[in-house]
Formats: structure tokens, C-alpha cells, sequence
């Protein structure tokens, strides 16, 4: 059988039965020194086991384990245990062999003793246990002499290791102001060493850095507050160092430590405070609504949603104009432009601007109030606005028939500085591109220019420029919507031509075509139209006209029997009327064919028989002819039109009388310093003022309109009509493309004094043909010295030009 321990030969035991109760013995100790529990009644069935015969049956022993301690130092093999079977007489004819777990690396064997060592430095944190194979064989024939049996070499623990934190370091966090003995974190160490042999896993925790705001628990690790009211405003990060030693504390346990940082958390525990109790700030007036004027902040210590503020505006004269949010990232008051701003109206105004937290906390609200107030002062700054329209848009109804030249609204608009800047007025030409009204510059009076034709615009938008003398930059505008009116002037006509057919055969009273008449007009009470027969053709002897009283008309024959031999086709004037007012009339031409039509009435030829040409002349032959005809008139029209057409030059014959631009000539003006040289009243002809009615030819020369309008008195724009008779006249010289230019109109009185300047009247200025001499204009002074250059005598050679 096998034997094993640390005995060098089982034959110096007496007897089996006292071996087997020894080895027995041995097993349970070890079971007890492994810490594997014992099986209920093993231990006394042990003991009381008697010695038994020696007639007993032979049976090897199973051993369960031998034991070895970790971490030898020593240069010899360390000694394990012994293997042995009963049927080793010594003679070395035994062979042992050891197979299994870390067998001839870790371990090995004497295979002629037994004996076992480790040949390596065991650990038991490595491998706390080994298990491995042993075999008897006959050295000589190689036959196991005992059945293959397993045992276990188990590791002994010494306190080799110290306890380490595998989670360190720790970070953690703990509101600030909290109680004593909240909970903050709980640390754990790790001992490597075996927890049920001795007290080399036993752990105590310790603080050995962090008092005395913290504290741990010295078996638990857990970590809480020790100091009553920690401030995060004050300190907000601490580091703590944990120490955990085994061996229970004890002196020689092993130690390791772990760092723990601390962060307080931030509670509302500090209310926002202004640090300015007054703000000046100031904004311009021209400052569009949303505009920022300026920013207050409330500092508040806390931060996250403990330190966000709300700012109202709680009082003052200008919370109706002011307005005032919140930036949610800076968390401070913006103020803003809530409604436009005047400069004349109100210069400054005041606001109580408040800054609170939203988020409070019940347990806090004793180190309030958490709020505060702070006077914010804004000054209004002035700058020059444009002109403002009052009212800020026009609506204007105008009839089509309105006579040009006339107002048709005042467009006011007034400078809103407290200078009170002069306004000029003038139209955007972008919106009136057909150039249909004219401004007064001063007064805004708005005129027509142009004759309204409500069927071609019927609505025109146009924009008025309002801009002040002192600064053209300054540009106001203002939208006039204008509404064309409608009136009687057009007449109702045929929508298309109108050509009807009437059978040879045809009966009296039969209905041969119905008509009906369009107007481009748009009367409130709608269209009405009235048929009849032209006067010329009243007593029209084949057909009338009947009035259906829906804006359509019957034509009936009056008669029966058509012949078209006789003739093949009428023509049938119907007179249209309107219902007005004025009551407008037009005639068209309704062309009947006559045809031939079978007894049911079907139409089988409209085109007369030829039996009046020649026969030597064929249909054909005559159509050629014709067309030949009618392209040679064609030429013949188009040739006299060009020559027709022809521009010719202006040219002046001699013989005439010269006409002078010169109404009234009987002193010398006084040249640049006479500003009494020119009246407006000898513009005005009576004669030629027209209202509204179609433009006449031009009778003479006229004067440019540009110039007239810059020397219009004030007094008499509007009242006057002299601004209607000038866009008249501007008006007539557009629709005039065969008129030469015109000059302006001036009236030359007298010289002024001082003037050393001759008459400067052209007439007989040409009874002389001799070359007349300039020279004498470079005696006449400073005032003369551009038309002394351009006719007086010079020196050296001219210039090309």
C-alpha cells in the first residue's frame, strides 16, 4: 500500500491497524489545519477505532494533501514530504514517479526514495495549491507495483502582502454646509493574503490627512463630514489620504494608502448683491427697438442654477420704453429699446432694475433676502433724423379725366430735429418710371403730369422723397397709393368681326345673326348697352335690328328673296351706345354674304358666279392681275411715305423776320447783379393754357420747364395755376418729337449800375459782313474774363481740338 508524511520507512509502525489509525489521524489534523470542514463523526470514529486482527485484508492508503510554505529564501530545496509503498523492501527495485501540476518544474522527486522538494520560490497568491500524480513501478520490468493515486500540496499563507485600494484614487463630492456625519464615499483595500489563516487579511482603516473636516470609519472605510458649516466659497477642494493596515493595526502589519478628493458641491447659500447701487448709461434716439443700451450684473458666489438671476425692472418712468432680459450664459441684465425713442420728447429716463435668484433653497432663505435692487440712469442722445410724413401713408382717388397740372394731394412731412430743417420734396422716379405726377419741391403738392388712363393703370404706387436742405442725407419717404377712378370715356364697340350669311331663299323676320359689344369701362352700376340701326341706315330695306335688353342685339331680315346676282354682300351699320354719363356711341359693320342654301337651309356656295368676265379671261389670269396690281400700290405708298417722313434741317430763311427769346427789351440789365431781370408774368399767355383737353401744336419757341421751376414764388404754387400750365406745356413738348429745343423765357429791363458793358442786343447785330473784333471784352473786368477767353484775341496759335 501507499504510505506518505515526513517518516522515512512505515515498517518502525507496529502493525497495520495501528499504522491506519495514525495515518488517520494525520488526515484529520491536516483537514483541521487546512480549514476544510470535518465530516460529522469522522473525528469519533476515529479515535474509537480498535486495533483490528492481523487476519484483516491488506489495503493501500489514500493521503489527501501535504503543506508548504510560501515565499522560502533558502538555497536548498525545500523538503515537501515522502512517498512510500509497503512493497519497497529498499532495494531500490521501486521506481517513483511524480506526475501532475507543476511536476519536475516545481517539484520534483527521488525516484528511488520518494522524498518530494520545490525547487521554486512558491507564492500563494499566485497558486494557493498544487495538485499532482504518483506511481509505483517496478524499476526492472517497468510494471506499476501500485495503482496510480492523486494527492494535493497545498500553499501555506505568511503576511507577505499589504493592503492595496484598486479603485483609488477616489473622487467624490458632498454638498457644502452639510450636517456631521454625512456620507461622503466608502473606500475599500484589498489584502492578498489568505483572510482565514491568522490576521494577515484583517484590515483597519485610518485618515492620515483630511482632519478635521473628515473622518472614516475604521472598518468599514466609509468616509463622512466631521466639521459642522464647510463653505465651498471658502474651500472648495480637499484631499484626503485613507491608510488600511492588516494584522488588525497591529505593530509589523503591513499598510498601504489612497488619495480621496473631495469636492464640495455648491448650494444657494449666498443671495446676489449689486456692486454698482447706480448705472449711467445712453443710447441714441435713432436706436431701433431691441437695440441693447447697456448691461447691470448682480454677483452672486454661488454658481450652476444656484447663481442664475432674473432681472425685472420694478419701477421707474421709463418701464413703458425699456425693456430688460436675462443672458443665460453671463447671467447678467441686458437692457433694451422696447419703443422708439425721441430726443424732443423726453431726454432721460430712470428704471429700478432687480436681480433675484429663481431657485431658493427653504433651509437658506434666513441669509437673505436673496434679491437686490440697483437705479439705472439713461440719457437719450440726439441726431438728425430725416423728415417724418404725417400721416406715415396716402390713399388718394383720382378720376381719369383729371386735367394735368392738377394737385391731387398735399404731401406734408416735417423735420422732427429741433432745428426744424427746411424740407424738399421730390418723387423716386424707380416708382413712377411712366413719370405720370410731379412734387411741388416745397409746398409737396402732388400733381398730375401726365393724362390718367384708368383701362391702361388703374393703380399707381409711387413713393415721395421728402430730404432736408441742411443735410441731403437726411431722407424721409412715405408710400402714395392712387386709385384712377373710372369715367365714361371709352365707347362700346364689337369684340371681333362680325360676318354673317343669309340664304337667297331666305323669309322675312328670320334671324340671321345675334351681336354683342364690349367697353372697356367699369361704371359702378354695370355695363348697358343699346342697339340700332346707324341714321344712314334707318330705313334699311332688308334688315333691322332688335334690342334683346341684355347687352345683346337680333339682326332680321326685313324682307324675302336674296339674290346674290344682284348682289352678293351688305354691309349693315349698327350704332352701340352706353348708358353713360356722358352717353358714349360707336358704329360698327356687320357684313352680311348672300348664299345659296338648299330647301333646308344648309349653305352651298357664298361666292358669285364670274358670268360677267370675258371668257377669253380666265378666273385665275384675273387674280394675278389683281395681286400685281395691289403690290405696285404698295411700293408706291411706302416710297411717298419715307419721302414723307423725310427729317429735313432747321433751316432759317434769311428774307424772315428774326424772332429774339425776348419778351420786353427797353433798358440794359445790369448783368449778374440784376435779380430783378426775370417775371414770371411774362411767361403767361392766357391763350395757351388749355384745360385738359388734347395738346396743341407748339406756336413758338418755350421755355424750359427745369428752369421754371426754381424761380416759382412760393406764395403762388399751389393756388396758381401756373404749375398746371407749365406741365401742360411739358407735357405738349414731349408728345411734340419734331419741335426744336427751347430756351428759357427772360425779360431784360435795364443795365444794372456800374455796368461797362454795351447793349448786348443781337439785333443788326447782322447788317454788317465784316469780321467783328472781340478784343474790347478784356477791358470789361473779372466779370467778363470766361467770354473774353472764348471770342477775344489770342496769342499764339490755337488749339486743336
Amino acid at each position: 500500500m501507499w504510505t506518505s508524511g515526513r517518516m522515512s520507512n512505515a515498517k518502525s509502525w507496529v502493525g497495520l491497524g495501528m499504522s491506519l489509525y495514525f495515518w488517520g489521524l494525520m488526515d484529520l489534523t491536516t483537514t483541521v489545519l487546512s480549514g476544510t470542514p470535518t465530516p460529522p463523526g469522522k473525528l469519533e470514529a476515529l479515535l474509537s477505532e480498535k486495533p483490528q486482527s492481523h487476519s484483516r485484508t491488506k489495503r493501500s492508503w489514500v493521503w489527501n494533501q501535504f503543506f508548504v510554505l510560501e515565499e522560502y529564501t533558502g538555497t536548498d530545496p525545500l523538503y515537501v514530504g515522502k512517498l512510500h509503498s509497503d512493497m519497497d523492501r529498499g532495494d531500490g527495485s521501486i521506481k517513483y514517479i511524480l506526475s501532475g501540476e507543476g511536476a519536475g518544474v516545481v517539484f520534483t522527486i527521488d525516484d528511488t526514495t520518494g522524498d518530494i522538494h520545490a525547487i521554486q520560490r512558491l507564492d500563494r497568491e499566485e497558486r494557493a495549491q498544487y495538485t499532482l500524480r504518483a506511481q509505483a513501478l517496478d524499476r526492472r520490468t517497468g510494471r506499476p507495483m501500485e495503482p496510480e493515486s492523486e494527492f494535493i500540496i497545498k500553499i501555506q499563507d505568511i503576511n507577505d502582502n499589504e493592503p492595496k485600494f484598486l479603485d483609488g484614487p477616489y473622487v467624490a463630492t458632498v454638498p457644502e454646509m452639510s450636517p456631521v456625519g454625512t456620507s461622503v464615499i466608502q473606500v475599500t483595500a484589498t489584502d492578498a493574503d489568505d483572510p482565514t489563516y491568522g490576521n494577515s487579511a484583517r484590515v483597519v482603516y485610518s485618515i492620515l490627512q483630511g482632519q478635521p473636516y473628515f473622518s472614516v470609519d475604521s472598518k468599514t472605510g466609509v468616509i463622512r463630514t466631521a466639521l459642522m458649516n464647510m463653505d465651498r466659497e471658502a474651500k472648495e477642494y480637499y484631499e484626503v489620504i485613507i491608510q488600511a493596515k492588516d494584522m488588525g493595526g497591529q505593530l509589523g502589519g503591513l499598510a498601504g494608502t489612497t488619495t480621496v478628493n473631495i469636492t464640495l458641491l455648491d448650494v444657494n447659500d449666498n443671495p446676489p448683491r449689486f456692486p454698482q447701487k447706480h448705472y449711467q448709461m445712453s443710447v441714441l434716439e435713432s436706436a431701433p427697438v431691441s437695440a441693447t443700451v447697456g448691461r447691470v450684473f448682480a454677483k452672486d458666489l454661488d454658481e450652476g442654477i444656484n447663481a442664475e438671476m432674473k432681472y425685472t425692472i420694478v419701477d421707474g418712468d421709463g418701464a413703458d420704453a425699456f425693456d430688460i432680459n436675462t443672458d443665460p450664459n453671463f447671467q447678467v441684465g441686458i437692457i433694451t429699446v422696447k419703443k422708439p425713442l425721441s430726443f424732443e420728447s423726453k431726454k432721460s429716463y430712470t428704471l429700478k432694475v432687480e436681480g433675484a435668484n429663481p431657485h431658493l433653497e427653504m433651509r437658506f432663505l434666513n441669509l437673505g433676502p436673496f434679491q437686490d435692487t440697483t437705479t439705472v440712469h439713461i440719457s437719450v442722445e440726439d441726431v438728425d433724423e430725416p423728415p417724418i410724413f404725417e400721416p406715415g401713408f396716402y390713399f388718394v382717388e383720382v378720376p381719369e379725366d383729371v386735367a394735368i397740372g392738377t394737385t391731387i394731394q398735399i404731401i406734408s412731412a416735417k423735420d422732427p430735429d429741433v432745428t426744424n430743417n427746411s424740407i424738399r420734396y421730390s418723387i423716386d422716379r424707380s416708382s413712377d418710371p411712366g413719370r405720370f405726377f410731379y412734387v411741388d419741391i416745397t409746398t409737396g403738392a402732388l400733381m398730375t403730369a401726365r393724362p390718367l388712363d384708368r383701362e391702361e393703370f388703374s393703380w399707381h404706387n409711387i413713393t415721395v422723397l421728402a430730404m432736408e436742405m441742411n443735410n441731403p442725407s437726411q431722407v424721409g419717404s412715405v408710400s402714395v397709393t392712387i386709385k384712377v377712378l373710372d369715367v365714361n370715356d371709352n365707347a362700346p364697340e364689337f369684340p371681333r368681326f362680325y360676318e354673317a350669311f343669309v340664304c337667297e331663299n331666305a323669309k322675312a323676320g328670320q334671324l340671321i345673326q345675334t351681336v354683342s359689344a364690349v367697353d372697356q369701362d367699369d361704371p359702378h352700376s354695370g355695363q348697358h348697352f343699346y342697339y340700332s340701326l346707324a341714321p344712314e341706315a334707318a330705313n334699311n330695306p332688308n334688315f333691322t335690328i332688335r334690342d334683346n335688353q341684355d347687352n345683346t342685339a337680333r339682326i332680321l331680315t326685313r324682307r324675302s328673296g336674296f339674290r346674290q346676282q344682284e348682289q352678293s354682300a351688305f354691309y349693315l351699320p349698327i350704332l352701340i351706345a352706353d348708358s353713360g354719363p356722358p352717353v358714349l356711341s360707336s358704329t360698327g359693320t356687320l357684313t352680311i354674304q348672300v348664299c345659296t342654301c338648299d330647301d333646308d337651309g344648309h349653305i352651298l356656295s357664298c361666292s358669285p358666279e364670274a358670268y360677267m368676265l370675258p371668257v377669253s379671261l380666265s378666273r385665275g389670269a384675273l387674280i394675278a392681275i389683281l395681286a400685281c396690281i395691289f403690290v405696285l400700290l404698295v411700293l408706291v405708298l411706302l416710297i411717298l411715305s419715307m419721302r414723307r417722313h423725310r427729317k429735313q434741317p432747321y433751316i432759317i430763311d434769311d428774307e424772315e423776320n428774326i424772332h429774339e427769346n425776348i419778351v420786353r427789351y427797353d433798358d440794359e440789365g445790369g448783368g449778374e447783379e440784376d435779380t430783378e431781370a426775370f417775371d414770371i408774368a411774362a411767361m403767361w399767355n392766357p391763350r395757351e393754357a388749355q384745360g385738359g383737353g388734347a395738346p396743341k401744336s407748339r406756336q413758338d419757341m418755350l421755355p424750359e420747364i427745369e428752369s421754371l421751376s426754381r424761380y416759382v414764388p412760393q406764395t403762388c404754387a399751389v393756388n396758381s395755376t401756373v404749375h398746371s400750365y407749365v406741365l401742360a406745356k411739358l407735357y405738349e413738348a414731349d408728345m411734340d418729337l419734331w419741335a426744336p429745343p427751347f430756351d428759357s423765357l427772360q425779360t431784360y429791363m435795364f443795365e444794372g449800375d456800374g455796368s461797362v458793358a454795351g447793349s448786348l442786343s443781337s439785333l443788326q447785330s447782322a447788317t454788317s459782313d465784316s469780321e467783328q473784333s472781340f478784343d474790347f471784352l478784356t477791358d470789361w473786368g473779372p466779370r467778363f474774363r470766361k467770354l473774353a477767353e472764348l471770342y477775344g484775341a489770342s496769342e499764339g496759335p490755337a488749339p486743336l481740338w
